[in-house]
């Protein structure tokens, strides 16, 4: 039996939430080993002067604990 455990992290890019999510899971590879998935929970805009200047996701990322 595996046991997995969930971890949320807020990512956010200048080019798409795909680049966003991306950097998430990226990031959470750094200390985090045995990453199973990725769930995009929520997605976001951030706008200046009329025009979208970044994009933002909250990922939860499951991964199985030793």
């Amino acid at each position: 039996m595996a046991v997995l455990k969930v971890i949320e992290i807020l990512a956010d890019s200048s080019q798409s939430w795909e680049d966003a999510t991306r950097k998430a899971v990226a990031r959470a590879a750094d200390s985090v080993k045995n990453i199973r998935s990725a769930h995009v929970q929520s997605q976001s805009v951030t706008v200046k002067d009329g025009k979208v200047e970044s994009f933002r996701v909250n990922v939860k990322i499951s991964f199985e604990v030793e």
